[in-house]
Order: structure tokens, then sequence, then C-alpha cells
């Protein structure tokens, strides 16, 4: 592994798990009040857009740290609108 790939996965799993005490808190507190769907919707639009970009360059550290992304703020919109 090069020095660039390991850096491309290092700065996506940290700005990945970012979202993991989100997440946490909000499964836990079952409270989504402060959180912003359309910032959520804006936000996996684009790590979708990026998902498909990593996938024409053929980039594994943008498509892993991205789809892991698109799980997490997909749970959480779902909690969004489950909680409000």
């Amino acid at each position: 592994m090069d020095s660039t790939t390991a850096v491309g996965l290092v700065a996506g799993f940290l700005t990945t798990i970012a979202f993991l005490p989100q997440v946490i808190r909000a499964w836990r507190t079952r409270s989504t009040h402060d959180i912003s769907a359309g910032m959520l919707v804006i936000f996996l639009t684009g790590i979708v857009l990026w998902t498909f970009y990593g996938l024409d360059i053929g980039s594994f550290p943008i498509i892993a740290a991205n789809v892991a992304t698109i799980a997490l703020v997909g749970f959480l919109l779902t909690l969004k609108m489950k909680y409000g």
C-alpha cells in the first residue's frame, strides 16, 4: 500500500466515524429534533456522488469511506424520519 492510499484510508475512516457519536446519541435518546433533515439529504446526495466518482476512478479509499458513510447517514436520516 502506498502512502497516498494510506492517507486516503485514514481520512476516510475519520470522516466516516465522525457521524458515529450522533447516530449513537439519536438511537439512545430517540430524539433527532436538533438534526436538520435538509442537511442530511444534501450530505447523503453528495456522498452518493462521491461513491460514483470513486467507482469511476477506481479509488478504494473513496469507495469504502463513502459506502460506510452512506450507511451511517442513511440510518441517521431514518431515525430523523421516525423520531422527528
